[in-house]
């Protein structure tokens, strides 16, 4: 297919982030949250305050408007069918394809795969590269400070081919321990999985310095990039990730959909994760020959209505520019350690050099889900427990955390709010 794409889709970007130099002043910032209608509720009488973003954002109503507007105007099944409304649904759906692509800085549009999110992503790499490429006692490589859903599809496939899990330690302040993951890699070692940003304790981590080390080793890696994406700007070329994986209900899209973006020599060698409908090129009942990247990877009927509101979710922080919102949001970090530090027996959790908008605390002699429980009552969300990371609370030797995490419709008089009902809470629970 052509790449003409990438010049029009170009020209929309640069429309799109037009208002990158912009700063994200007191009005701009309530312009902002009057687009999304969810910061105007009120939990128990209180206004809302919604610090549990990295476990899901909010949605603009450009991003429900988007919805809305497809399934009033454009629902009908996509590619194969010939009338009006299936061709204009498919125009729809590729384009926003184009822009995802864009977005990331892949090379090619046949990169951008749809998925379900980062969960199947992951899953979707870890049984076909692994059917493709791995067998018994080869190693997979990832983090102490991973997801589950970058653990367990990898566990899933050391059992199945009789491979090795290796785990790169980390340091207790949250960095990984770059000298350790280097001599980790060896001939056994076939992939490396590795997150960008971690969810619990907000450490970006060094990628592209990881991704060199392991090519210098013709090791490929994937990158979990859910935390990244909404926080800072990514481009897979530069990084040089081989797979790089995103959800849309991180980053102000819907939930349900997610990206998988892979080198287009990696996807051309691996075979399909699922079998159905759109992914095949001819059936027979003696034999199946696939489609063209990327429907290989998109058994079924995609979610054509979530592509096109995801692609104007990151047209919407495009506008707003993700140097804008990294700048913002580390304000907005570095003023909440800033109050929160005054607390009495505060443990932060993660002091990373490198951090994004994600803060993970315990109290001394205080469990977390307390703490999350009284801040609810007072109209504050935050998340509490292990955040689907046991074996990081196990290195850790505590059994969870309270973390806020902050999205650039979040404000400064929010966490202003969100300390002074810490205190409270701290000193009843005391």
């Amino acid at each position: 297919m052509r790449n003409d794409w990438r010049l029009k889709t170009a020209r929309k970007i640069k429309r799109f982030k037009q208002f990158n130099s912009m700063q994200l002043n007191e009005n701009r910032i309530q312009n902002i949250r009057n687009d999304f209608p969810i910061l105007k509720e009120t939990v128990y009488g209180k206004p809302l305050v919604y610090f549990d973003n990295a476990a899901t954002t909010h949605k603009p109503l450009t991003v429900l408007h988007k919805i809305e507007f497809a399934y009033n105007h454009l629902n009908a099944n996509i590619h194969r069918g010939t009338h009006y409304l299936s061709q204009k649904a498919t125009e729809a759906h590729e384009a926003a394809r184009n822009d995802i692509a864009q977005f990331i800085g892949a090379g090619k549009r046949e990169e951008i795969i749809f998925t379900r999110g980062t969960t199947e992503s992951i899953n979707l790499i870890a049984f076909s590269y692994g059917e493709a490429f791995c067998g018994e006692g080869d190693e997979i490589l990832i983090s102490a400070m991973e997801h589950h859903s970058n653990i367990v599809p990898w566990q899933m496939l050391c059992e199945r081919k009789r491979m090795k899990l290796r785990v790169i330690p980390i340091h207790k302040n949250g960095e990984i321990d770059l000298d350790a993951y280097e001599k980790l890699l060896n001939d056994k070692t076939k992939l490396v999985a590795v997150t960008h940003v971690s969810n619990v304790l907000g450490t970006i981590n060094p990628v592209r310095q990881m991704i060199d080390t392991a090519h210098r080793k013709n090791i490929p890696v994937l990158v979990d990039g859910a935390q990244a994406i909404p926080h800072i700007a990514v481009d897979v070329q530069a990084l040089d990730a081989d797979f790089y994986v995103f959800s849309g209900h991180k980053v102000y899209g819907p939930t349900g959909i997610g990206i998988l973006y892979g080198k287009e020599h990696w996807l051309d060698q691996l075979p399909p994760y699922q079998g159905g409908g759109e992914m095949i090129e001819k059936v027979s009942f003696e034999k199946t020959t696939y489609n063209e990247l990327p429907f290989k990877f998109e058994a079924g009927t995609p979610d054509f209505i979530g592509s096109t509101a995801l692609a104007e979710a990151l047209r919407y922080i495009s506008e707003i520019g993700l140097d804008t919102i990294a700048e913002y949001e580390d304000e907005l970090t570095a003023h909440a350690i800033r109050l929160m530090s005054e607390i009495s027996g505060i443990q932060f959790i993660g002091i990373a050099h490198q951090k994004s908008a994600i803060i993970s605390f315990t109290v001394n002699g205080i469990h977390p889900y307390d703490i999350g429980l009284l801040l609810d009552k007072l109209g504050i969300a935050v998340r509490t427990g292990h955040h689907c990371a046991q074996p990081l609370m196990d290195f850790l030797e505590i059994p969870g955390t309270v973390r806020v995490s902050f999205a650039f419709y979040n404000t400064k008089e929010e966490i202003d709010v969100f300390v002074a009902a810490l205190k409270k809470v701290v000193a009843m629970l005391s």
